[in-house]
């Protein structure tokens, strides 16, 4: 499964797109394969986006703004739900990961 982020190119929101960013950032840090989809570029994409996001987890008002982070199909969360997993050092867990420490130590 790869890590998807949904983003938006075209956002004039400079918060999300700071969000995207450290998101981004994060990831190709740790070496994570990830892939960008642009829900700006694509309506499909877009719709696929907010009709996966459980409904528990969706905005009382409005559209979910991105980013938005998924594991294949399975919805990890949106940005706050991914800083608060990287402040308490359970990223690859959000991600539905296993912790890359175990793979980097050399026989």
């Amino acid at each position: 499964m790869v890590i998807r982020v949904f983003i938006a190119s075209s956002s004039g929101f400079v918060a999300i797109k700071k969000k995207q960013q450290d998101v981004v950032r994060f990831l190709e840090a740790n070496k994570i394969e990830f892939e960008e989809v642009d829900i700006t570029m694509s309506e499909e994409q877009r719709q696929w986006m907010y009709k996966n996001i459980p409904p528990e987890k969706k905005p009382a008002q409005g559209n979910p703004l991105p980013p938005q982070i998924f594991n294949g199909d399975r919805y990890c969360g949106d940005y706050d739900s991914f800083f608060e997993s990287k402040e308490s050092n359970t990223v690859f867990s959000f991600l539905g990961l296993k912790s890359q420490l175990a793979s980097k130590a050399e026989p």
